[in-house]
């Protein structure tokens, strides 16, 4: 019997493929509007739902903007990429992942900072449908996105799981470790080599640090909660 019912998953920098590009289109709709913000900056509302982070922003920059215009640059240009760049796939390991938990039993799904019409565009374009994982949910389809436990929530609800100490957490930012933590999870797990690497990390709450996606099944089927 496994520890765990469900596994909630990040998308960018967790299980698909980000080599800052979702910042890179943060900086450039925040430059189309005048204001420049730096990358390192930027990289540290990754997670957070998009307007949130893009108001985050503006107030600790002292700009002034108008987050709803430029959220919706952003997620036009978002859109753009994933279905037109060469570069969007998933991060080597997470299919397998995938696959591996759910063959044990376990409930995969993803959730993201990104609005729905973002994730519906990479889900798509990676044949992700209810072959691959169970469920995604989008930070617009929940009354709070990351770093409040809502998104969790949700997937609880949907396969009627009540305890919160059978869920996982995986997620690359900071923001992902918070929500985890927020919301109890059993397992709350830092992926490096994304966004953010161990240093960045390991001050957020979690239970654990792994080095790749790929390192997850192992870490949950193996019961390892040390």
């Amino acid at each position: 019997m496994t520890l765990v019912d469900l596994v909630v998953f990040d998308i960018a920098g967790t299980t698909v493929k980000d080599s800052d590009d979702v910042n890179q289109c943060v900086q450039d709709a925040l430059l189309a509007a005048g204001i420049e913000i730096s990358l390192p900056t930027i990289n540290a509302t990754m997670g957070l739902p998009k307007p949130v982070a893009i108001k985050k922003l503006l107030d600790d920059s002292g700009n002034a903007g108008d987050v709803e215009r430029i959220h919706e640059d952003f997620v036009a240009r978002m859109s753009h990429y994933y279905r037109t760049s060469p570069d969007v796939g998933a991060i080597e390991g997470a299919e397998q992942a995938f696959e591996t938990l759910r063959k044990a039993g376990i409930k995969v799904t993803l959730d993201t900072g990104f609005s729905s019409d973002i994730t519906s565009i990479i889900l798509e374009r990676l044949g992700w449908d209810d072959s691959v994982i169970d469920g995604a949910v989008s930070s617009d389809e929940v009354e709070r996105g990351r770093p409040y436990p809502d998104m969790i929530h949700y997937h609880m609800n949907r396969f009627g799981l009540t305890d919160i100490a059978r869920v996982a957490k995986v997620g690359d930012a900071p923001a992902d470790l918070n929500e985890g933590s927020n919301a109890g999870c059993g397992f709350v797990i830092g992926v490096l080599g994304g966004t953010h690497n161990r240093e960045q990390l390991s001050g957020h709450p979690h239970t654990h640090l792994v080095d790749t996606v790929r390192d997850v099944p192992a870490l949950i089927l193996g019961g390892d909660l040390s």
